[in-house]
Parts: C-alpha cells; sequence; structure tokens
C-alpha cells in the first residue's frame, strides 16, 4: 500500500486511463457512484468526474481489475514488462506508474513513487530551464529598454531645446497679435457705439412711420366700413322690403280668392242674372251667427292648426327645445331635434305652409352640424340672445297681415308675439298633431 497520496501527475494520468477505457463497460458493469458519467465523452469525464473515479479505482478492486485488463489489450508491451518485474527503461515514468497502480505487480507501490519523485525532479528542472530562459528573455529586453531610453531621451532633450526657441517666437508673435486686438476691439467699439446711434435712430423713425401707417389704415378701415355698410343696408333695405311686399300681396290675393270662394262670389266678367238663377227650386239654408260658432274648435283640438296653417300664406314658428322638452324630454338633444324636425318635415309636406324651428344656441361653443329637412327652415340663436328673443324678430320681420302661427308653451313668448300680431297655440297641440303624422 502507498504511505501517501499519489502524486499529481500519475493520479491525473490514472484518471485519464480510466476514462478512456469507461467506455468499453456496460452500464450494470459501472459503478454505481459512475453511472452518471456513462454517456460523457473521455474529455468530459476527465473534467467532471476525475475524484468519482479516483475514489473507485481505490476501492472496488473489481473496477480497477477491469481497467487493467483494458490497459494490457491496449499496451501489452508495458503491462507485460511490469508484471515479469523489468519496466522498460525508456518508458515514461508516469505511463509506469500509473500501470503499476492498476496492475498492482509486486513492488508497485515502490515504482508509483519512485515515477512520482522522477516526475517531480523533471517537472524542476523544467520549471529551472525555462525560469532561465525567461530570465536570459528578461535581460535582453532590459538592456534593449535602456538603450532606447536614452536615445528618446536624447532626442527628447532635442526636441525640448527647439520647443523653447519656438515657444518664444510665439509669445513674441502673441504680445504682437494681443496689442492688434486691443487697437481692433477699440475700433469695433467705436463703431459699434455709432451703429447703435443709427440702430436708435432708424427704430425711432420706423416706430414713427408705423404709428402713421397704422393710424390711416384704421381711417381707411373706418370709411370702408362706413361705406360697406351703408351699401348693406341699402340692400337689406330693399331686399327686406321688397320681400315684405311680396308677401303682403301674396297674402291679399289669397285671402281676396279664399274670401271669394267662402262667399261664393260670381266670376268677375258675369252681369246680370244667369239662367239657371231663374229656374224655380228650393234653396239650400243660409248659416245664421249660431250655426258659425258650432263650427269654432277648441284650443286643444289638433285640428286648429291645420285649420290656421290652412290660411292662405301661413308661416309656422316653433320653439324648438320648449317643444321636445314637453314631448320626450328624456331623449339626447340631438335625437330630440331629429324627432321634431323629422315631423315638423311631415306638417310641411301636407299643410304647404312656410315652417320655422328655432333652436336656443346661446350656449354653443360652436355651430351644431345638422342637415335642415325639406320644407324646414332650422335657426340657432346668436351667442347672447335667446331663442324667444329670436322669435319676436322673427315675427316682426313679417308684413302686417300675414297669418303668423308661433308655437312655445312660454307664456311670455305667447303674449308677446300676440301683442305683434301673431297667433300663439301650446306646445301640447302641436305634438298631438303630429301625433297623427
Amino acid at each position: 500500500m502507498l504511505d501517501r497520496p499519489l502524486p499529481e501527475g500519475v493520479r491525473h494520468r490514472v484518471v485519464t486511463l480510466a476514462a478512456d477505457a469507461f467506455g468499453g463497460f456496460t452500464y450494470p458493469e459501472l459503478p454505481v457512484s459512475l453511472r452518471p458519467y456513462a454517456r460523457f465523452t473521455p474529455s468530459r469525464r476527465v473534467k467532471y468526474a476525475a475524484t468519482a473515479l479516483a475514489a473507485a479505482l481505490e476501492s472496488d478492486a473489481a473496477f480497477r481489475q477491469k481497467v487493467a485488463a483494458k490497459l494490457s489489450e491496449a499496451q501489452p508491451e508495458l503491462t507485460g514488462a511490469l508484471e515479469a518485474g523489468t519496466p522498460p527503461p525508456a518508458a515514461d515514468p508516469l505511463d509506469v506508474a500509473a500501470a503499476a497502480y492498476l496492475l498492482r505487480p509486486a513492488g508497485w507501490a515502490k515504482l508509483v513513487a519512485t515515477a512520482g519523485e522522477e516526475a517531480q525532479r523533471a517537472d524542476a528542472e523544467r520549471a529551472d530551464e525555462e525560469a532561465l530562459r525567461e530570465l536570459a528573455a528578461l535581460r535582453g529586453e532590459v538592456e534593449h529598454l535602456h538603450t532606447h531610453a536614452r536615445t528618446e531621451a536624447a532626442r527628447a532633450r532635442g526636441e525640448l531645446e527647439a520647443a523653447r526657441k519656438e515657444s518664444d517666437a510665439l509669445h513674441r508673435k502673441l504680445r504682437a497679435a494681443q496689442s492688434d486686438v486691443k487697437r481692433a476691439e477699440a475700433a469695433q467699439r467705436k463703431l459699434q457705439t455709432e451703429l447703435d446711434e443709427a440702430r436708435s435712430a432708424a427704430a425711432r423713425d420706423k416706430a414713427a412711420a408705423d404709428s402713421e401707417a397704422r393710424r390711416l389704415r384704421a381711417r381707411l378701415a373706418e370709411a370702408e366700413s362706413v361705406v360697406e355698410a351703408g351699401r348693406k343696408a341699402a340692400r337689406e333695405g330693399r331686399s327686406t322690403e321688397d320681400v315684405r311686399l311680396r308677401l303682403l300681396l301674396d297674402t291679399v290675393l289669397d285671402a281676396a280668392a279664399g274670401l271669394r270662394r267662402e262667399l261664393a262670389l260670381p266670376p268677375r266678367d258675369t252681369l246680370g242674372v244667369l239662367p239657371a238663377d231663374t229656374v224655380d227650386a228650393v234653396a239650400p239654408g243660409q248659416f245664421s251667427a249660431r250655426d258659425i260658432a258650432t263650427r269654432a274648435l277648441s284650443d286643444t283640438d289638433p285640428a286648429l292648426l291645420d285649420q290656421l296653417l290652412a290660411l292662405p300664406q301661413a308661416h309656422l314658428v316653433v320653439d324648438g327645445y320648449n317643444v321636445t322638452k314637453t314631448g320626450y324630454p328624456s331623449m339626447p338633444l340631438e335625437k330630440q331635434r331629429l324627432r321634431l324636425l323629422g315631423g315638423l318635415a311631415a306638417l310641411a309636406a301636407q299643410s304647404g305652409a312656410e315652417v320655422t324651428c328655432v333652436f336656443d344656441g346661446a350656449d354653443l361653443d360652436r355651430p351644431v352640424l345638422l342637415a335642415p329637412p325639406r320644407g324646414v327652415r332650422v335657426l340657432f340663436s346668436k351667442s347672447g340672445e335667446t331663442a324667444d328673443e329670436l322669435i319676436r324678430r322673427l315675427v316682426r320681420a313679417e308684413p302686417p297681415g300675414r297669418q303668423i302661427v308661433v308655437v312655445s308653451a312660454d307664456r311670455e313668448v305667447a303674449d308677446g308675439v300676440a301683442k305683434a300680431g301673431a297667433r300663439p297655440v301650446a306646445s301640447t297641440l302641436l305634438l298631438r298633431r303630429l301625433a297623427r303624422v
């Protein structure tokens, strides 16, 4: 037995031999501690399983003998010489020691120890030779560095002297340049002062010219505004008066035609008694005042609105939100508007009357995007104006004598338009009429 651990070189050579022979064993032939490394390559076994291999070779004689058998097959001359007790003198001491450790011939412990000592001695000699070579190389390098340093020092001294001379010349040039700069700066300050004075004068002249130009432009804009306002007033006056006169004329003509039909007046070109008037027969009875009173409709009867819109040139003005918030207040404002305008479009198509629907737009941030239906005029009040004020302006814009019907539940609106000659009706009356559309 060995009285001390295997030398490191011998141990590494033994582990390498065992790792190479490892692949020739079946899985059951391997010790339990080495089975996890069964699929490793020999180099990986040496790297990761060196301790386990060394322990198995030391403790498991059967495994060691199997490895020795593989070694005998691979190196029969070396193993034969060891078993004969005459190791070959030219063989590597590490190979001899590793084979002796595995085969365990007589005196194997001495062979292992001797091989370890020879390996250590050889390593020491190689280390000494390497150290001597490195020392010689370092001495040569140091000598070379000394020579190079002396050369560089001499060159640096020459460059330093040249740099000193050049620095003195540059200092002289710098002092001259500084003097030139000071003179240039003084001249520049003088020129800058003159330039600032010129700019100040130009700025004053420009400010005065700009002020005069703004004053002239303001006067020109004021004059143009006055001229345009005059032209617009003239155009609007003529246009408004023409429309009012035309509407009044159409109203009178339609009223005359309606009165002619109501009174059953004969044609204008008929004179005297017609032949049919001479035929004796029973004439129909005439309406009395009592009969006419019985034909009057209640203010809550939707037929009243039809009669009012049937009058010549009737104009229906609707307080939009007043009607929608009376009829369907739970809907969003957009859907309220669409529902009311759809009903008014159908009513306009049936009655032929002019229809205007007014919404309150005083609190709107921007105009409402809306496509008015055919036959219905849609208006929003301007900023700072309510829908009630816009309705009063619409009524005042109509000529006297035209039939204006205003739909609103607001008593103040109703009283105001009534004083202006319009006929107010309740919002519920329009809602009942639209329910029949």
